[in-house]
This record gives C-alpha cells, sequence and structure tokens, in this order.
C-alpha cells in the first residue's frame, strides 16, 4: 500500500480547545519508559502522561543517531523509523500537538507543578513545609557488582536503556535489557509509585510466553535499574513500515493471536495494560516466524473486581473513550487491540487529527472508515472482528478470550485460555431475579451453535463432574490454576465468594449458557434482531408472567420517577412484558459505580 498513513476524519472545532505548544511544556512520555524519536522527525504520538521540561527545553531528539527507538535492543540494530510519528503515519509533519486543557490537573498531579514556588522564605514558621519524598525502594543495591552496562540503546526523559551482562548468578554471561530511570526525575509521590508499580507487576506476572521476562530490580542512590530479557528482533511498528504499512490478513491473524494471548492472561490476573501500541511489542529475534513480547508496563495498574479507574493515560491515538470520560476497566484495552488491527490490515490509523483534543474528538465522535481501499478487499470476517473492538459502548466489545473463537481467528486445535468475564457474569446471574433469570435463559436458547462454541470451551475449562455438571470447586481451581502473584494483588479470587451459592447445588452447560452471556455483547451483532425475537418467542413460552410497574421498577432497582418510562414495557392485554420491554429487561439500568478509585 504504500507509505502508512492516516486519513482524515473530519471534527468539528478540532482547534478550538488547543493550547499552544511551548517549548516548557513539550508533550514526553512518562518517566519510566524511554521513549525515541530520530533527530528530525516530528515529535512522537501524544501520549497522555507528560512530565514538564525545564524552561529552556527545545524540540529536537535528544536521541543520538542509531539508537532504537524504545526497544531494548542491543547496537547495530536498525532503530525504529517512525516511533509513531506522524511524519511516517501522515502525508506531511505536523506541529507538536498539545496537552488538551481536561487534563492538565492530571498532569500536573502526577509530576508535579512545571517550576518551583517562587517567593519569600517564610521565617515566621507558618509556610508550608514540604516534606521530602522517599526515594527508598527496597530493591538490591549490588547491581554494579551483578551486571555489567553495555552500550546505550535508547534514552527518554527520565531515563535510558542500555544493554548489559550478567556477572554472576544463574544467568551469568546472559545479555539483558536494564531499563535506567533517574530518581533525580521523580518529583511526586505519583511517580515513585509508578516506578514500584511498574516492577511489581513485571515481578508477578512473568512466565507467560509472550511477555517480557523480568530479571531483577536494583537500585543506588542516583537510579532505579529494571533488568529484563534483551529482545533484539524490533517493533512491531518496525516491520508494518518495512511492509508498506499494513500486513496481509494471514501475517496479521500471527500477529494478533500472540496479542490476544498475553492479554487475555493480564486481565485474568487483574491487570490491565493501558498502553498498548505497536511500539510496545517487540519480537525476541529479527526472524519473520519470531514470538512477540509485550514491554513496559510503566503505566500498568492492577484493577479489583467491579472496580473502575479514572485517571487518563496511555497514547491518543489508542485510546478508548471510556478512558477519556474517566471510567474504564480492562474493555480499553481492547479498544487498543482494536486499533492495533485496523493498522495491520489497511495501514492507517482508526482515529486521528492535526491536535491532540482533535484525536479526542474523533475517538469519542467518528467512525472508522471500512469503505476505503483496501477494506473493500479485506474479508467479512476481518471488519467484523475489528468492528467488534472498536465500539464505542466498552460493554458490546469481545474480550481477549473471545476474540480467540472469532470465526477470523479461529482454529480448532488452538488452546483457548480461561476468560475472567466468565466469572463477573456468572456472579451477576447469581445474584439476579429468578424473573431475570428466566429472560436469560430465554436468550440462551436463541443462540446458534456458531455463538456457543466460545461457551462450550469456557465450560470444558472449568472441568465439569462425570454427570456434566460444574460446581463452586470448577471455578476455584480454574482460577488457582492460573494464579500468579499479581491475582492476588489484584484481589481476582475475591470473585469466588460471590460463587458460594453453588456449594449447594451445580450447574448443567443450559444454566451456565445463561449465565455467561452478555446481552449488550450480542446486541453487537448484525442478528441480534433476529437472536432477540426468538428469545422473546421462549420467553413467551417459559418465563414471561404478569408483572405490575410498581414491581418492575424494584426489579431494575428504579425509583417511582421512572414509573412514566417503563409502562410502555408492560402489555396493558395481559400486564406481561412485552417485546420492549423483555429487551430493556434483559439489559438491566446502567448506574454509574462508586467503586472507583480516585487518583
Amino acid at each position: 500500500m504504500g507509505q502508512c498513513h492516516g486519513r482524515n476524519i473530519a471534527v468539528t472545532g478540532d482547534d478550538e480547545d488547543r493550547i499552544p505548544p511551548k517549548p516548557s511544556s513539550a508533550p514526553t512520555s512518562r518517566h519510566a519508559t524511554p521513549r525515541h524519536h530520530k533527530t528530525g522527525t516530528a515529535p512522537a504520538t501524544p501520549t497522555h502522561q507528560y512530565q514538564h521540561q525545564s524552561s529552556n527545553a527545545t524540540w529536537p531528539s535528544p536521541y543520538p543517531a542509531g539508537t532504537v527507538a524504545g526497544s531494548p535492543l542491543p547496537a547495530g540494530v536498525s532503530p525504529s523509523p517512525a516511533r509513531s510519528t506522524p511524519r511516517r503515519f501522515f502525508k506531511r509533519p505536523f506541529p507538536p500537538p498539545s496537552p488538551a486543557k481536561h487534563i492538565k490537573a492530571s498532569i500536573v498531579k502526577r509530576f508535579g507543578p512545571q517550576r518551583p514556588k517562587e517567593g519569600p522564605i517564610p521565617e515566621d514558621g507558618t509556610g508550608e513545609i514540604e516534606r521530602p519524598l522517599d526515594k527508598n525502594f527496597g530493591f538490591g543495591k549490588n547491581f554494579g557488582a551483578k551486571y555489567e552496562l553495555g552500550k546505550e540503546v535508547g534514552r527518554g526523559h527520565f531515563g535510558h536503556t542500555c544493554s548489559g551482562t550478567v556477572k554472576k548468578g544463574e544467568f551469568k554471561g546472559q545479555t539483558v535489557a536494564v531499563k535506567i530511570i533517574s530518581k533525580a526525575k521523580m518529583t511526586t509521590a505519583i511517580s515513585i509509585e509508578d516506578v514500584r508499580r511498574e516492577v511489581k507487576i513485571l515481578k508477578a506476572l512473568s512466565g507467560h510466553e509472550n511477555l517480557v521476562k523480568f530479571y531483577d530490580a536494583c537500585e543506588d542512590g542516583l537510579n532505579v535499574y529494571i533488568v529484563m530479557e534483551l529482545c533484539e528482533g524490533g517493533e512491531l511498528l518496525d516491520r508494518i513500515l518495512a511492509r508498506g504499512g499494513r500486513y496481509s490478513e494471514e501475517d496479521a491473524k500471527s500477529i494478533v493471536v500472540q496479542i490476544l494471548n498475553v492479554v487475555a492472561f493480564c486481565h485474568l490476573q487483574g491487570v490491565v495494560h493501558r498502553d498498548l501500541k505497536p511500539e510496545n511489542f517487540l519480537f525476541t529475534t529479527r526472524d519473520e516466524s519470531a514470538p512477540m513480547k509485550l514491554i513496559d508496563f510503566g503505566l500498568s495498574d492492577f484493577i479489583r473486581p467491579d472496580e473502575r479507574l479514572n485517571d487518563i493515560v496511555g497514547s491518543a491515538y489508542y485510546v478508548a473513550p471510556e478512558v477519556l470520560h474517566r471510567s474504564y476497566s480492562t474493555e480499553a484495552d481492547i479498544w487498543s487491540i482494536g486499533v492495533i488491527t485496523y493498522i495491520l490490515l489497511c495501514g492507517s490509523r482508526p482515529f486521528w487529527a492535526r491536535t491532540e483534543s482533535g484525536i479526542f474528538r474523533s475517538v469519542l465522535r467518528a467512525d472508522p472508515n471500512f469503505d476505503d481501499s483496501p477494506w473493500p478487499t479485506v474479508s467479512p470476517q476481518a471488519k467484523d472482528f475489528v468492528k467488534r473492538f472498536l465500539n464505542k459502548d466498552y460493554r458490546k466489545r469481545m474480550t481477549a478470550v473471545q476474540a480467540l473463537t472469532h470465526p477470523w481467528l479461529r482454529e480448532e486445535n488452538r488452546r483457548i485460555p480461561v476468560d475472567i468475564l466468565i466469572f463477573r457474569l456468572v456472579k451477576h446471574y447469581l445474584r439476579a431475579t429468578p424473573l431475570k433469570r428466566a429472560a436469560l435463559k430465554a436468550l440462551s436458547k436463541a443462540l446458534t451453535e456458531e455463538e456457543l462454541i466460545y461457551l462450550r470451551l469456557q465450560f470444558d475449562l472449568l472441568q465439569p463432574n462425570k454427570d456434566g455438571r460444574i460446581t463452586y470447586d470448577s471455578f476455584k481451581q480454574a482460577l488457582l490454576q492460573n494464579s500468579t502473584e499479581a491475582m492476588k494483588e489484584s484481589r481476582i479470587l475475591e470473585n469466588l465468594s460471590a460463587l458460594e451459592p453453588l456449594h449447594y447445588r451445580k450447574m448443567d452447560f443450559e444454566e451456565f449458557c445463561a449465565a455467561a452471556i452478555s446481552p449488550y455483547q450480542l446486541e453487537a451483532l448484525d442478528n441480534w434482531e433476529q437472536i432477540a425475537s426468538t428469545a422473546f418467542e421462549h420467553f413467551e413460552r417459559e418465563g414471561n408472567r404478569s408483572i405490575s410497574i410498581e414491581e418492575l421498577a424494584q426489579e431494575l432497582n428504579l425509583g417511582p420517577t421512572a414509573y412514566s418510562i417503563i409502562q410502555d414495557w408492560i402489555r396493558k392485554s395481559d400486564g406481561k412484558l412485552n417485546f420492549l420491554g423483555y429487551t430493556k429487561f434483559l439489559h438491566g439500568v446502567t448506574i454509574r459505580s462508586s467503586n472507583t478509585r480516585r487518583h
């Protein structure tokens, strides 16, 4: 297709919120993640984590020619030709994108004010006394005795990455990547906690075949040193560009499957990455069939059951709508995978604009373009796959595990991991009223064999008893068999307490289907109307009954003010739910959760 570029999606008012870029507020990436762009190119992809530079800072890149852009790669390996820069993705370079107004407060909170407060030093004891930040991480102090640093392979605002050699111990003689993070750049408690959490997540998750291996973390008075696996094959972004901006469908599948596998693993452990993009996937070697590794957990976080996060982090082109709305969970990673897959298949970004505010508007308001070349030649299954990831309603997106069973990717012998979604859905089912369970059972009977494949695979992973039913122990063992330290930190096992009713009864496959389906996800299907119509027929025969407006409101946890709305959901002839009422009842009423973490 030629050069990888973006198509302009018109969004009104593109510049109305733009803040003129200033040398002292040039957007750079988060402190623990060295980022790189070559001298003379446009600045890197806008990232929703910034650090204000000194007042005399300028835009030219600080990185020497020949360094590897964002990859822990040794000298001699070709650097990233783009580092997600607009020049590579657009037909002409654009001025540096500016921070959006609504996240300036988040920037200051995480990284501190741009300059120290000025003014007379109080002498009467009434002035505010700032306590010194504790920059002691508790890591090993013997870095120099254990590792020998090699050449610098990347540099960012807060530190740099070098190759290194293990001098003693189990991995003696092995070449590694060492991320060196300057303590002087950690100017807020949040920035310190970010580094602490990055190490904790890497250490807890290490072990998956598509996740960069963590070896060690050390510190001294000046720096923190994170020792990891050295991946020498370059970034996914490099290979996209080397292919002229796009992959064939078959080659894209092998990439997407690896991404889905590692993300499904992270989500099962209760970790949301929050910065998935082609730059953060490295190949282990330069071989075409080399496996990929997910890197850079500097923006990642643990997320507890039913929790919503609200801090805006990530890279602008890949950020999900709900992140901008400050209420999100693991589905934000799924959106980012959708953007990556879109780029793989057509060589352009689905959402972009000349300013960061414009990018945000495009993400929130615009629809991806599936009409221009090469989309007419892309298979319907591939287009459906991307569309089900880039749904602006996060509840309608597939999970990473569900995506592995999608017709575009499905392979009979592929191992499918346990999906954390089924624990959440079964928990809600067990808490539901008898009428809600009847409505869900009717819905499950309307599914075709094609739509039941995912549920059958998940049911089998729960290892049903000889009588073909599952119990509380089935769910418990499924989690424990996949447990890591991260799962303990994110308290995923707390999901089990809500499944305790299964101590006293068993669940067969038919009831499991009713418990583990999401009406929101089904609504995203092209044949949703047919599914809903068939389901309502089952509901009429087996579960529908007379219900008063007051009882229906109680079922939905609504007050008297909603009576005027839900009265249209009940048939006047017999007092039962009509078709509209059935579909609305399936969805329930969305109430913003108060269980939101404040940063």
